[in-house]
């Protein structure tokens, strides 16, 4: 085995290390997709633009290269993860969106990755389905993360909220094997379905798989608690959110700029 040095690179992802922290980004791939699709100079927005159509291939060709960058953004985890959803279905409002993220980077691209369960409420208008979105944090760190719509229809915020803990639950369960994990919730509700074992009129359609969640409650490989919506980190995986809040999550999530890690 030949000894390379410090590692610099690695699946594409730059790797820039100090003797107090390690900085990993994907500032040369973003550059490569604002070349590729024409938007290396474009101007930021914060209002849709026109655009013309285009096929289906380059539609998909960008969404799989923005998927791929969230691998180090995890603030553009919630948008790409929605727009994925229409790779055989999208129109030009959706090719917008990615434009609007690769203006994004363009403003942005030098942000780094320094490195709770949340849900909306039937948020998405075709389905009426929920997004579930959740963090792994390890000190100040963010290292884990999730954005993904739920597969059942679910009639309250406390279900929704519910099975986005069951998510991270599972997730947890693995992770356990490294250190005690605690899940947090924003929803009262949520968290008192978890500890409370009584099936009640609200509560007794929820689907066993979800109460899963209480059994590891129970055992104590879990421990589910509350969490003000402020304080509630994964928003950011879960709905739209003003530029203010997303910029303040974007901060507490650990995504910074390289050249002033003291403002992250």
């Amino acid at each position: 085995m030949t000894d390379l040095g410090v590692m610099t690179c690695f699946l594409g992802m730059e790797v820039n290390q100090s003797n107090q922290d390690i900085f990993i980004s994907q500032h040369a791939f973003a550059l490569k997709i604002l070349n590729r699709f024409c938007m290396s100079n474009c101007k930021t927005l914060t209002s849709s633009g026109n655009q013309e159509r285009v096929d289906e291939k380059e539609y998909r060709s960008l969404v799989g290269c923005l998927l791929y960058l969230t691998a180090t953004r995890s603030d553009i985890m919630y948008v790409v993860s929605l727009l994925s959803r229409f790779m055989h279905c999208w129109d030009v409002s959706h090719f917008k969106a990615t434009k609007r993220i690769l203006r994004y980077f363009e403003k942005g691209n030098e942000l780094k990755l320094i490195g709770y369960s949340d849900s909306d409420w039937a948020g998405s208008v075709d389905d009426m389905k929920s997004t579930s979105g959740y963090f792994f944090t390890l000190g100040s760190s963010v290292f884990c993360w999730s954005s993904k719509k739920e597969q059942t229809v679910t009639q309250s915020t406390a279900k929704a909220e519910y099975i986005a803990a069951a998510a991270a639950v599972n997730q947890a369960i693995w992770l356990r094997k490294l250190l005690t994990i605690e899940s947090r919730a924003d929803i009262q509700s949520a968290v008192a379905i978890a500890k409370n074992p009584i099936f009640h009129g609200k509560t007794k359609h929820f689907k066993i798989k979800f109460h899963f969640v209480r059994e590891v409650e129970q055992l104590k490989e879990v421990s589910l608690v509350h969490c003000s919506s402020e304080n509630q980190l994964a928003d950011i995986l879960t709905k739209s959110l003003g530029t203010t809040r997303f910029e303040a999550l974007r901060s507490k999530i650990g995504v910074c700029c390289i050249q002033s890690k003291d403002e992250c």
